[in-house]
């Protein structure tokens, strides 16, 4: 009967195989991609080099062979002799919870399968850093291609190692298997040229319903953007309006998810004035669209219109992510106008302005492959922000890639009803030509942080004539945007500068509510040149940086308050109410709207 069911299973495994590839143009088309290649011809040659310093020397990796011999033989002997009352030879890394179900130790052959590849994982691991004379590009490359082959090839994603997968197919006869099918039939219909493994239930939750709630209304729109001002909810507000400015490469709600974490919902609360920029997600028609109009029609744009309709003649200003890098960038360009100083503020949360050590997303910048991206980004248009999604997942896969493989498709478990991942799945794509700028001119060639390294609208962007008061909040386990390389942009800046370093990771240490009680963050008012240094004189508090950035607001751009506002006015009259529209644009996008 299993032997059947399982003929029947890998059958429509190679059927959903065949179909995917059809569904991307034919395999051949990508396997040919420029990308691909450019991967492929960048991994040769950092094995030529790797095998040609190796080669002299030849101890070093004698040494790593012996010492995997004598692991293996003592695994061996601990599972075999000792049983699984014994400490593992080798033992996962905390927090790694692939190992969780008590069989991987208490039955031998599964600890046996365990420990074995835990240690050829290690021993792989161990043999590139033990080479001498590597370029650390070269370095970092293979050490991240291979955890990537390492931890797809762990005996917990395959049904025959897996102990917990084996005797829920047995118990289930294959019902866990055949559910996993459905999904992923489904899940490869969504997908771009990349598998996108679902992480949420996609019907759980509905804009402006369940999540991205928090009353307001459209009172701007252009061609790049919709500028939502929230209602307020207290009788008095301070009388400088504070616009939040969030990454394009996201949807905007991860600020205004559910009312018990929105950060929107608890800063109206406070009694801020708060308007918030709502991207387009890109299509093929927005394939000129660039880094510098994301200033020019873009923050001006909102800036403009907020002075308008408030009256004031300066704003707040907080920046997330690449929005932070945005923001600074049009902050520099009022400067360089010799314009009056319309931002009074500016908030920059996980944001990098110094790209020399940008994380491990760094492995991905290096002129082969950024060519490549660039002559792809030229063809279609766009980058696919569903590849993305996945680029960023596998920077940690095996908590938002393989972990939700094996639940989905081998578990055949539906997906939980969770907001934050629900937002994480909702990709948007990159405009093409500002996608290769961010690639080439940011990343790889840092020329943000260059007095004269980019123009915008034709003049020069220089951020030490940034002389406004500006706050930084990084997170100390961030991998998409390292704490120390924000840090670094903390000191270009020439105004008074404060940087708080909070905990957990790029976005859960962001969206920390203070009801929560959850993470606590670092402040040291020395703004120190190392960042370790920086760490290392800090004190800790309790509670969220949310309470500390509303204090340093108001510090910083002390006001009266003034009668709560009503949304819009006579030259911006309310167009529709929040979320709006641009934020329901889903991929992929076969129209612009």
């Amino acid at each position: 009967m299993y032997q059947n069911f399982f003929s029947d299973y890998f059958t429509q495994l190679q059927e959903c195989n065949q179909q995917w590839w059809k569904d991307v143009d034919t395999s051949k088309a990508v396997m040919n991609s420029p990308i691909n290649k450019a991967f492929t011809d960048l991994n040769i040659e950092d094995l030529t080099q790797f095998f040609d310093k190796a080669s002299n020397q030849p101890s070093s990796l004698m040494n790593i062979q012996m010492n995997w011999w004598e692991n293996q033989l003592k695994i061996w002997q601990n599972v075999s002799v000792q049983g699984n009352n014994s400490d593992d030879v080798i033992a996962a890394e905390r927090g790694d919870r692939r190992f969780k179900d008590p069989a991987w130790q208490e039955e031998a052959m599964y600890n046996f399968i365990k420990q074995s590849y835990l240690l050829f994982g290690k021993t792989t691991l161990d043999t590139i850093n033990s080479v001498d004379g590597l370029d650390e590009k070269v370095k970092e490359r293979l050490q991240f291609f291979s955890r990537q082959m390492i931890n797809a090839m762990s005996p917990s994603n395959f049904v025959a190692s897996n102990p917990e997968l084996m005797k829920l197919t047995l118990e289930s006869n294959g019902q866990n298997l055949a559910k996993g099918i459905e999904l992923l039939q489904e899940d490869m219909a969504s997908s771009a040229d990349i598998l996108k493994v679902r992480m949420t239930n996609n019907n759980a939750f509905r804009l402006g319903e369940e999540i991205a709630n928090t009353p307001g209304d459209v009172v701007f729109r252009n061609d790049l953007f919709e500028l939502i001002q929230y209602r307020p909810t207290t009788e008095t507000v301070h009388k400088t309006p504070l616009l939040i400015v969030p990454p394009f490469i996201n949807k905007y709600y991860i600020l205004d998810l559910q009312e018990k974490n929105s950060m929107v919902r608890w800063l109206v609360e406070q009694g801020h004035t708060v308007f918030l920029m709502s991207w387009r997600n890109p299509g093929k028609s927005m394939a000129n669209v660039d880094f510098e109009h994301y200033v020019t029609d873009g923050v001006v744009k909102a800036v403009d219109a907020i002075e308008s309709i408030t009256g004031e003649k300066q704003v707040n200003a907080a920046g997330y992510c690449i929005g932070g890098t945005l923001l600074a960038t049009t902050v520099a360009f009022y400067s360089a106008r010799r314009m009056r100083a319309r931002i009074k503020t500016a908030s920059f949360f996980t944001t990098l302005l110094d790209f020399s050590q940008p994380g491990e997303i760094g492995v991905y910048i290096n002129d082969p492959i950024v060519s490549a991206m660039e002559a792809q980004n030229k063809e279609l248009g766009y980058l696919d922000g569903r590849s993305l999604s996945v680029t960023f997942g596998l920077l940690r896969e095996n908590s938002l890639y393989w972990n939700y493989y094996v639940d989905n498709y081998l578990k055949g478990n539906s997906p939980v009803d969770f907001d934050l991942l629900y937002w994480n799945s909702d990709s948007t794509n990159v405009a093409g030509k500002c996608h290769s700028t961010l690639l080439r001119k940011l990343y790889l060639e840092n020329q943000l942080v260059q007095p004269k390294g980019i123009k915008v609208d034709g003049v020069d962007i220089d951020l030490s004539k940034i002389k406004i008061p500006t706050y930084f909040i990084s997170t100390k386990e961030d991998h998409i945007a390292l704490w120390q390389g924000t840090y670094r942009g903390a000191h270009k800046p020439t105004g008074k500068t404060t940087f708080v370093l909070g905990e957990s990771g790029h976005i859960a240490g962001i969206v920390n509510h203070p009801d929560k009680k959850k993470y606590g963050y670092w402040v040291n008012p020395k703004l120190v040149k190392n960042p370790e240094d920086w760490l290392e004189g800090a004190k800790r508090e309790d509670g969220s940086w949310w309470d500390n950035w509303n204090v340093w607001i108001a510090d910083n751009s002390p006001q009266d308050r003034i009668p709560a506002r009503t949304a819009g006015s006579k030259e911006y009259p309310i167009i529709e109410a929040a979320p709006g529209s641009y934020v329901r644009q889903v991929l992929p996008i076969e129209e612009d709207a």
